[in-house]
């Protein structure tokens, strides 16, 4: 029975328990507290918590005596404090709300907050104004990675990498891929977020909100008050302000994914994720792709020796690039789009192509909502001001997902859309742990990354070992015949702990996982070295990097 089918007359508790130290101890805590008469109870053993729903009557001395009559021959329970995690409370002007979470935008990090309250027992309104699902699966990760895998595929085709397996590439249709995707889309939209919204049951308003008052907003002219607000209206493709580009026909992330026709050629304005990944598939689809930027080296932020090949790697497929330019503006000329920039020493170069597809960023979604009205501060990016908490300037009202500016990812959106929701409605000071965030460019090889660099672990303090497990030593690699990369590694030299990985491989997306969770839980070098890595994969560099930290991989056995 959940939380929401007893009314409101239920009470979220949290309860302090020293001596639990693994997952069975948080077993062992949720059965003694529900056999006291706790609902749903759902511990933490790292907090050392147990959390639960219980009526206001609810007399904890039974769960005092449970405590510690669960414990066993290994680990003694004691019960510390027990808090009320009381709700917001509405001030004195405020005694009619029409629900206890207004939700503007029906996103992931909408959905995820809409779902948590939903299991508190809240009254949830949610207001969308365009198209249910936000970016992600609309026009952002399941459309795109549904263009690079039918990419691939073409690539695949039209290459011969295996002797002896002859194929061609006979046409690319991208109208019929375009159909093939909407039908995917509109599946996934149904199953993912109209169909919750009838099995949750909250209330879904169409149109567009916007703040009248700190704690009043109006759709058309409907008013609503509500105890907590959450914005999560998401981002948009961010325009430079590039003279001529407004007199000029362009593509953006969003249009580029709805192309009936491959463009004979591509400029890409910016050399970031979605201009990396979307490059390499026009390329691989049949289009002369050039990417510009203004940096001089490709993704800064990673290691260098792995940026480096990641570029060679397109560079293979015919991908050109130009780096370390300024756009200076953009014109319109006959069978397409020219470029003017300037190079490092000063020259001013012209580059064209039939279609330029502009990719330098995104911006949040706030303009319609009229957040000064509502007390709302915007940060000097124009996301809303937030505290750790994902509090605004005004207490009533939060912020998550893509609005926020934060890692642009859906996970992410959808972890501050859960905490958004308890903070809001009950009151916790929860802060998102944001140290072990992994991002992946969906390119051939993939790219992946988490937790700290080598640059940023030393200027946190640490004194730093690396560990790097090339390509052509990780034999997965090899029957993939991909000879880009490998597995970089950085840990703490005291106590071994793993600060972060750094990986570009054909799985990269698939090996981060495992490294992900080695950076959250902590884990050492000792812990890589020794665990059991399944061979052929590309996770088993994961191991090597680990074990390469102190001797040459490339002279290790399979297996070894």
């Amino acid at each position: 029975m959940t939380p929401a089918n007893h009314g409101s007359a239920l009470v979220t508790y949290e309860l302090d328990v020293e001596g639990m130290t693994c997952r069975d101890c948080e077993r062992h805590g949720e059965t003694a507290v529900e056999a006291s008469g706790g609902i749903e109870p759902q511990a933490d053993w790292r907090r050392r918590r147990v959390r639960f729903a219980a009526p206001l009557t609810f007399d904890p001395q039974p769960v005092f005596a449970a405590i510690p009559a669960a414990s066993g021959q290994l680990h003694r329970y004691e019960p510390g404090q027990l808090r009320r995690l009381a709700p917001v409370q509405l001030d004195d002007e405020s005694p009619d709300a029409d629900a206890d979470l207004v939700i503007i935008g029906g996103g992931s990090a909408a959905f995820a907050a809409a779902i948590e309250a939903h299991q508190l027992g809240a009254r949830v309104i949610m207001i969308e104004r365009g198209t249910l699902g936000g970016t992600c699966v609309n026009i952002g990760c399941l459309p795109s990675k549904f263009l690079l895998r039918a990419a691939e595929v073409a690539h695949l085709a039209a290459t011969r990498r295996y002797r002896g397996i002859c194929s061609q590439l006979e046409a690319v249709d991208l109208a019929a891929h375009v159909a093939q995707k909407q039908d995917l889309i509109a599946a996934l939209r149904r199953e993912k977020y109209e169909e919750l919204v009838d099995y949750y049951g909250w209330e879904l308003l169409h149109g567009t909100a916007r703040f009248v008052d700190p704690q009043t907003i109006a759709v058309g002219n409907r008013l609503i008050r509500a105890r907590a607000f959450l914005i999560a209206t998401g981002a948009s493709p961010a325009l430079p302000p590039l003279p001529g580009l407004a007199e000029t026909p362009f593509l953006t992330s969003t249009s580029a994914l709805d192309l009936e026709r491959v463009p004979t050629s591509l400029l890409v304005l910016g050399a970031g994720y979605v201009a990396l990944e979307l490059g390499q598939a026009f390329q691989r689809l049949g289009s002369r792709v050039t990417l510009v930027q203004r940096r001089a080296r490709l993704l800064p932020e990673i290691e260098p020796k792995l940026a480096e090949q990641l570029q060679q790697a397109l560079a293979a497929e015919g991908i050109q690039f130009c780096l370390g330019v300024l756009p200076l503006r953009v014109e319109r000329v006959p069978g397409g789009v020219r470029l003017i920039v300037q190079t490092s020493d000063g020259r001013e170069e012209a580059l064209e192509a039939e279609t330029l597809l502009v990719a330098t960023g995104r911006r949040p979604n706030v303009d319609v909502l009229d957040l000064a009205a509502a007390g709302v501060e915007l940060d000097a990016r124009g996301a809303p001001r937030l505290d750790p908490t994902l509090r605004t300037t005004n207490p009533r009202i939060y912020a998550a997902g893509d609005v926020t500016l934060g890692p642009q990812f859906v996970y992410v959106a959808a972890a501050q859309g859960r905490l958004a929701a308890r903070n809001a409605l009950l009151g916790e000071q929860q802060i998102l742990r944001l140290d072990a965030v992994p991002a992946v460019i969906f390119t051939q090889p993939q790219l992946a990354s988490v937790g700290l660099t080598r640059a940023d672990a030393e200027a946190r303090g640490h004194r730093v070992v690396t560990g790097f497990a090339p390509a052509f030593v990780i034999a997965r690699e090899r029957v993939e015949l991909q000879p880009f990369g490998g597995v970089f590694l950085v840990a703490d030299a005291e106590s071994g702990r793993i600060l972060g990985v750094q990986a570009l491989a054909s799985a990269a997306g698939e090996l981060i996982e495992a490294a992900t969770l080695a950076v959250h839980a902590g884990l050492t070098l000792t812990d890589l070295r020794e665990h059991l890595a399944p061979y052929l994969t590309v996770g088993q560099g994961l191991r090597l990097a680990a074990l390469a930290v102190e001797r040459d991989p490339a002279r290790l056995s399979c297996c070894a």
